[in-house]
């Protein structure tokens, strides 16, 4: 039903909401941990993890729109079945 630049464009959209929900996971500040180095704001993560996170975003958005696709693609889910604004043929 949709085209490839559909679901790209869909899975751009779904990675990033998905980054900034994972972001907070894992993290711990510099002064939590007790080491503050000079020059940095106490509240910089100590370790940010950011690979481990992108993994996991690109695993979970992936997950998301694969299901999405197959929802639209097999006709179980359809414009028609949302409250629209105006009359969609």
């Amino acid at each position: 039903m949709f085209g490839i630049g559909t679901y790209i464009a869909i899975y751009f959209i779904v990675w990033w909401t998905v980054i900034f929900m994972t972001l907070p996971f894992g993290v711990r500040s510099q002064h939590e941990d007790g080491v503050v180095q000079d020059g940095t704001e106490p509240g910089a993560p100590q370790r940010p993890l950011l690979l481990r996170k992108a993994i996991a975003t690109t695993l979970i958005a992936a997950v998301i729109v694969g299901l999405f696709a197959f929802l639209v693609e097999t006709h179980r889910l359809r414009l028609d079945m949302f409250p629209m604004p105006f009359k969609v043929d």
